[in-house]
């Protein structure tokens, strides 16, 4: 046991340490790759506990440079035992950070090698996927018996799955060699695995090969803008980019940019809300001939300020109200109109256009408001959003004093109670105290209580049980008042 967890630590700690030594590739070459990828990994009895984990180490490292999830790339683990087992599937992670946790989790299946039901499994997850993407499936294995798998791999090549294949020195090259997709000098590899990491950037690049083609992309899209987006192709000296783009079935003329060979996105500009746009791409050089590259998007609807309006940080006087999106270009200025619901005063603030929000002061404690926020755009057009929020209570009064003054009798057990609060608002009094119970002859009490109007301000307890507690609150329209509690210091005979 103390073994396993010596390996666990050490796991954890190798692919904390591979990460920082990981080379990081250029963010525009990852924010272009899009693509499933399906790891096949060889969890069965003839591979040791700490090859295992290296297999772990090695897609860890493999995969640590991509952006994960729907538009980026998908991962899913499948391990190799008597039965398969899927780990997680191709939508689970969406962050490097969650992928590694699965995949430090992820435990040894042992048993047999019975790849032909792994493959199996493989094929409906990467055909019964969503999604017209590249497809991957990567099969990490020692290469003892690696059963009848050529049959289901040459059916997942037929439908575009990429098979790539890393195996230890023990595997069979020929039969291995059937099932990989070419070229094999890329795709099939065979390793010491004490020495996998070394094929690490091999595999990696002709990953990105096959799920990062050249193609143009909409990155980020707005109602009047778009971001695009393409994998560099030209080299860093020479040549340039022609972009092109226009509004579909428009009779506006086609608008057309010029970007340097080291760029790899642009921004269109003041583009027509909702509207169908078609762009192209042309890599120009005086080396080789480049294919164009073409993409239409439709910009979002428009959207006029306020769209959204918001309400937080309230307190017994003051509501603090923001709106949004700012659009300081089209909106000229901000009216923001509130009032208590349903029939109270209407209050006007006015705000400027660089602003987004507003602190509404003076208000009612315990009350609702109607807050209107209305924009006044540029083009006479006027736009309005409502809330209703509501005010906290003011915090209740304290009671300020209390006294207990014994009355002089032969008993000592009668005090006088007097005390002292705030009577604006104030309903009346809630007392209680300990009463001498004079049924029993032993010193047993019970509690009493009582309610007083506001107009009495102290009274007269007798029968207190010794050393009672008299305690007494304040009592508003929102409730009781902190109050005050004190001992009654009485005998009795």
């Amino acid at each position: 046991m103390k073994s396993f967890l010596f390996l666990c630590v050490l796991i954890f700690a190798t692919l904390q340490r591979s990460f920082s030594q990981t080379g990081a590739l250029p963010d525009t070459e990852l924010d272009c790759c899009e693509g499933d990828i399906l790891l096949l990994l060889d969890s069965s009895g003839s591979v040791t506990t700490l090859d295992f984990s290296r297999f772990l180490i090695f897609v860890a490292n493999l995969l640590h440079p991509f952006s994960l999830g729907r538009g980026h790339v998908r991962v899913a683990l499948v391990l190799v035992g008597t039965d398969p087992h899927l780990e997680f599937n191709l939508d689970v992670h969406s962050a490097q950070e969650s992928l590694l946790r699965a995949l430090q989790s992820a435990r040894q299946l042992q048993g047999d090698t019975n790849t032909e039901a792994a493959v199996g499994l493989a094929r409906r997850l990467l055909l019964e996927a969503e999604g017209d993407v590249p497809k991957v499936l990567l099969w990490v294995t020692d290469g003892v018996q690696p059963g009848d798998v050529e049959g289901a791999m040459s059916e997942l090549k037929a439908r575009g799955v990429h098979v790539l294949i890393v195996s230890t020195i023990h595997g069979d090259y020929r039969v291995l060699g059937r099932v990989a997709t070419p070229p094999l000098e890329s795709h099939l590899y065979f390793v010491d695995i004490e020495s996998i990491d070394i094929i690490v950037e091999n595999m990696r690049e002709a990953i990105i090969k096959i799920i990062c083609a050249e193609r143009l992309s909409v990155v980020h899209l707005t109602s009047h803008s778009a971001v695009l987006q393409w994998l560099p192709v030209l080299a860093a000296d020479g040549g340039y980019y022609v972009l092109t783009y226009k509004a579909v079935g428009k009779p506006q003329a086609e608008n057309r940019t010029v970007h340097p060979s080291t760029s790899s996105r642009a921004e269109l500009t003041k583009l027509q809300p909702d509207t169908t746009y078609t762009a192209s791409l042309r890599p120009e050089s005086n080396q080789r001939l480049f294919s164009t590259l073409s993409v239409n998007f439709t910009t979002l609807p428009d959207v006029l300020s306020p769209a959204e309006v918001t309400v937080s940080d309230s307190g017994p006087r003051q509501i603090h109200v923001s709106w949004g999106p700012l659009q300081p270009a089209r909106v000229q200025r901000y009216i923001v109109e509130y009032g208590a619901f349903p029939s109270g005063r209407v209050h006007t603030v006015t705000v400027s256009n660089q602003r987004s929000s507003a602190i509404l002061r003076d208000l009612e404690p315990g009350t609702q408001y109607l807050i209107t926020v209305s924009a006044l755009h540029a083009d006479g057009k006027q736009r309005a959003m409502s809330v209703r929020s509501c005010t906290q209570e003011a915090a209740r009064p304290a009671l300020t004093d209390l006294q207990l003054a014994p009355m002089d009798r032969w008993e000592g057990n009668e005090v006088q109670a007097s005390w002292q609060a705030d009577t604006d608002g104030l309903k009346g009094y809630w007392v209680s105290w300990e009463r001498k119970d004079s049924q029993s002859s032993q010193s047993e009490s019970s509690p009493s209580s009582t309610y007083l109007p506001p107009s009495t301000p102290s009274i007269r307890l007798t029968h207190l049980a010794p050393n009672s507690r008299v305690c007494v609150s304040p009592v508003y329209s929102s409730g009781r008042g902190e109050g005050i509690c004190c001992t009654a210091k009485t005998g009795g005979h």
